[in-house]
């Protein structure tokens, strides 16, 4: 039987398998650092594939670079031997929570959850720091190559360590925050269904660096808006240009086409019927148009009332809205609404039948929410300000409005204080909805002298949980009323992102002496638990990390069972032949067991021909 891979997907074989489909004359041979035969891209050839010429050289072209652009991406493909380890204390609801809570760095997460969530969110927000010289972006080394990035990764890193200051005066101070974003948008994409949309927070300093690499990673044809978000209720005095800077941004991208903002409901009270016409409520709407006599003369003509003869022409500078022959058809059908004075303007009956939607476009102001309101929020759940500038939960609300049904998946990858969270709870509140969310935080550090440390809080992770506790319990109070809010998921799991639960043996074997192979019977880690094992497993197999998951003993063994019969787990010792025959009568779709956990090799080779007569769907691993 095989074994799991138990890191995260290789995206650099991924890419070259997939050329192969496409070009397969420009799949070779190359040694690796080792001096091992492995397979690579001839990218002369496949340069010479992608031109409608002869290829010589480097030829000029439109494209964004700068230093450590190619380190990005070659670290943004490289697997990571990592996992997610679950927290069952800190969590809400674990059990049965569709939410997760993922504490770590949100590059090694995108990472993990390629294979589990890919093409399965429908939105994707992120706030970045914004590079403004004062925050602090993080402190990704990319500096090496592969092989040393994938040995590095499999050690525990020290989260003090993972964000850096960027301030002005760094000669790489644009770059930096590139190489920080580049490959966290690529993986993100990567995530989105067809549908799927990602949002990201900005403010000037770096939307167009932003702009620029979101048209080269989704596309250019796939910019949906750019938001102007006006963030400030009162103005700031404190510029010395004397300026007030009063908004923000939020930079959309679609990852397919056909994708829309949903719209704002329409305001029926604008719809009347005073007149009582048959065809019902109306509103009055100008039939002005926007083309000037030199641009659209056939739109520029004399519009006469058949009851008095008045005559109207249209402005010079806009003309009608419609043509001559469809403006007499409406004249014809009572949908103009003449004025008494001969010096008024026509205007069209608008039926409100007549519309299609009930929605109207989206404005790209967004306007009547405020920063203050994040700080306000903040302030009510935690009685102080525990979290600075953060951003109000009806931004990213509107937002899940405008892109989300009832049932999608939202991602927030720099979650802070969990605002988004906090939104997806308040828009289900409001609409019954089953949305369901996955947030990522680093445990920075909170300042000694914060008031986020005075209340006792140590990370910005712990902030962003408790916040969760605090506003899903606020949410439920405050709609107590409503039917069905008993069933509002207010809870999470916290899982948090670890060094792989297998040894370094697991994935280098052949650096093992023979001196200490007495010391690696097992190739598990010693602190590790059981569940910590099954969510590694889940990740390797792709399976929803938010699934229900039940415990059973079978011949006195525990076994988890995650969504029914989907998966079976077992990673206890002393498997023998009576176990696996209890265990195959369940008839799980998927089995895995520990690789030492066989009471002798010969049950461990029994196994899958017990499988296959008793369950033959069945598919097997070890760990």
């Amino acid at each position: 039987m095989d074994k799991l891979k138990m890191h995260s997907p290789d995206l650099i074989e991924t890419n070259i398998a997939r050329l192969a489909e496409l070009f397969p004359n420009c799949v070779t041979e190359a040694r690796d650092a080792k001096g091992e035969l492995k397979q690579a891209i001839d990218f002369d050839l496949l340069r010479q594939e992608l031109a409608a010429s002869i290829v010589e050289g480097p030829q000029e072209r439109y494209q964004l670079n700068w230093p450590g652009k190619r380190e990005a991406l070659l670290t943004a493909n490289a697997p990571i031997a990592r996992t997610l380890r679950p927290c069952r204390e800190e969590s809400v609801d674990f059990d049965s929570t569709q939410n997760l809570f993922i504490e770590g760095d949100n590059l090694d997460a995108l990472k993990l959850l390629q294979e589990t969530y890919l093409n399965k969110v429908k939105l994707i927000y992120i706030d970045p720091p914004y590079n403004t010289g004062n925050d602090f972006i993080y402190d990704d080394d990319f500096a090496e190559n592969t092989e040393s990035y994938k040995l590095r990764s499999n050690q525990k890193d020290d989260a003090g360590n993972r964000l850096l200051a960027n301030p002005e005066g760094n000669g790489r101070f644009h770059s930096d925050w590139l190489t920080m974003m580049y490959p966290r948008l690529r993986l993100a994409r990567n995530l989105l269904r067809d549908d799927g949309v990602i949002c990201i927070s900005i403010d000037d300093n770096e939307v167009h660096n932003l702009r620029k690499i979101c048209d080269e990673i989704f596309g250019s044809d796939m910019f949906l808006a750019e938001f102007v978000w006006k963030c400030r209720q009162f103005t700031d005095a404190r510029s010395v240009s004397n300026t007030s800077t009063d908004h923000e941004y939020v930079v959309c991208y679609a990852k397919g086409d056909a994708v829309s903002m949903r719209g704002n409901p329409r305001d029926e009270s604008k719809y009347k019927n005073p007149d009582q016409d048959p065809r019902g409520v109306w509103m009055s709407r100008s039939m002005l148009g926007l083309a000037t006599r030199d641009q659209r003369p056939n739109l520029h003509y004399t519009i006469v009332d058949p009851d008095t003869n008045n005559r109207f022409e249209p402005p010079a500078t806009t003309g009608w809205r419609y043509s001559k022959d469809r403006m007499a058809l409406m004249i014809q059908e009572k949908r103009v609404l003449f004025p008494e004075r001969p010096d008024g303007r026509p205007r069209e009956k608008k039926f409100r039948a007549d519309l299609v939607s009930e929605f109207t476009s989206f404005p790209t102001i967004i306007d009547g929410i405020y920063t203050s309101y994040g700080t306000a929020s903040v302030r009510e759940l935690f009685g102080s300000q525990v979290f600075d500038f953060p951003k109000p939960f009806e931004l990213i609300k509107k937002l899940l409005e405008q892109l989300t049904d009832r049932s999608d998946i939202a991602v927030d990858l720099f979650s802070g204080s969990a605002t988004a969270a906090h939104a997806v709870m308040a828009i289900n509140a409001e609409d019954g909805g089953k949305r369901s969310y996955i947030t990522i935080q680093l445990p920075e550090a909170c300042a000694e002298k914060s008031e986020a440390f005075t209340a006792g809080f140590t990370t910005i992770a712990e902030i962003g949980k408790e916040r969760v506790r605090r506003a899903g319990k606020k949410i439920k109070q405050d709609h107590a009323d409503k039917p069905g809010i008993d069933q509002l998921d207010i809870g999470f799991r916290v899982l948090k992102i670890d060094t792989s639960n297998m040894k370094e043996v697991y994935y280098t074997p052949d650096a093992v002496t023979q001196e200490a192979l007495p010391g690696l019977v097992d190739n598990i880690r010693e602190d590790r638990s059981p569940e910590d094992l099954l969510f590694q497993v889940l990740l390797d197999w792709g399976v929803d990390l938010a699934l229900p998951i039940s415990q059973q003993s079978i011949a006195g063994k525990t076994v988890f069972f995650v969504d029914g019969n989907a998966l079976a787990a077992c990673f206890e010792t002393g498997i023998d032949e009576d176990f696996v025959k209890q265990l195959a009568a369940h008839k799980p779709l998927r089995v895995v067991f520990r690789d030492a956990g066989f009471v002798s090799d010969s049950v461990k080779i029994n196994v899958e021909q017990v499988f296959k007569l008793l369950s033959p769907a069945t598919e097997i691993k070890t760990l």
